[in-house]
């Protein structure tokens, strides 16, 4: 049953804040969003009573003769409305994730399978490069470490727009690939791994690092040979002491590694906080999609059979090669619906 002084209370803060941005003044910025936060669950809850309303006119309707046919295909339509109505609103009161509309940044590493998993990290980087494209974002490379065949020993990224942590939250963990290696003359199908680990953009507010917890090394930065040489000890390398966080950044400019490296750590500790905080809450129970543990197996791509696996959910679909060009949107809509009915189950207890 849904409170109603709860949607009173939710509609009279939008109330006030339509008011107060109207008005003008300073924390513009923060009402907009908190605005923009609240609009759909408002547009949900007047659907919803709309509906209810229409109901209860239209049964007082059946009382006039005349009226009584009329009245009853009235009452029967929006009788088959009104669940879809209560469950979009049910939807919008979820409680929501407050890093789910911010950038995120993406770290991808080989796990067991050698020359292998580094060249699938490659494809899951393209992959998710994209994704990003079709959606619209904008995907840089922060930091990425190349192997000779062309795979990657380690890769960082920076993916801007909108929602995009709300999208790619579920990706972090272990994918699997089962295929034949391009390294593999005899034809055998091998099986190796790497690693997704997808965090929400910190912003200062969020994390206070002290300067005197940081060390910060400058070096030269390694390259493949030939132009990617870099002459000059413009890398960045920063440990966070209290931590053991190590993050390194080599671009041409120092002063732009300082401020890259620097905003990874802040991503790393922010999400560090996060989990913390969201250990202490499931401390007696554990959400199977929004675990975010890494170590976790959750997706096999299957290239032999054309067929991707997302294990949390036991989705299969045999559609591989779009996958892998970067058409998520069926698996992530799939989690996320997913993640949305185990909250629903959670409100419900």
């Amino acid at each position: 049953m849904i409170s109603s002084e709860r949607l009173s209370q939710i509609t009279k803060r939008f109330e006030y804040l339509e008011a107060r941005m109207a008005e003008g003044g300073g924390g513009f910025a923060a009402l907009s969003r908190e605005y923009s936060d609240l609009r759909p669950v408002v547009e949900a809850i007047n659907h919803w009573q709309s509906g209810q309303i229409a109901l209860d006119e239209a049964e007082a309707m059946r009382s006039d003769p005349e009226m009584r046919d009329l009245a009853n295909e009235e009452v029967e339509r929006l009788s088959a409305q009104l669940p879809q109505l209560e469950r979009d609103l049910q939807l919008a009161l979820l409680p929501r994730d407050a890093a789910d509309g911010r950038p995120a940044m993406i770290e991808i590493r080989p796990g067991t399978g050698g020359d292998e998993a580094a060249l699938f990290a490659g494809s899951l980087l393209r992959m998710y490069q994209r994704y990003a494209e079709a959606r619209g974002w904008r995907f840089n490379i922060v930091d990425m470490t190349e192997t000779e065949l062309g795979g990657i020993k380690e890769v960082v990224g920076n993916i801007q727009g909108v929602n995009v942590f709300a999208r790619l939250k579920f990706e972090s963990g272990v994918h699997r690939v089962q295929r034949v290696p391009e390294t593999e003359s005899g034809g055998r199908i091998h099986t190796s791994a790497a690693t997704v680990a997808v965090l929400p953009e910190a912003e200062d507010v969020d994390i206070h690092i002290d300067p005197n917890d940081l060390r910060i090394d400058t070096m030269r930065a390694s390259g493949a040979g030939g132009q990617h040489v870099n002459t000059t000890d413009s890398a960045v390398r920063i440990t966070h002491i209290p931590s053991g966080i190590v993050v390194t950044s080599a671009e041409k400019s120092q002063h732009q590694n300082r401020a890259i490296a620097m905003q990874v750590l802040r991503n790393r500790l922010f999400d560090m906080e996060r989990q913390r905080a969201a250990d202490e809450r499931a401390a007696d129970r554990k959400s199977q999609v929004g675990s975010g543990d890494r170590s976790e197996r959750i997706r096999t791509y299957n290239f032999p059979q054309g067929r991707v696996t997302d294990h949390r959910i036991n989705l299969t679909l045999y559609r591989l090669d779009q996958v892998m060009q970067g058409d998520l949107d069926e698996i992530i809509d799939a989690l996320t619906a997913d993640h949305q009915a185990t909250l629903m189950a959670e409100m419900a207890g």
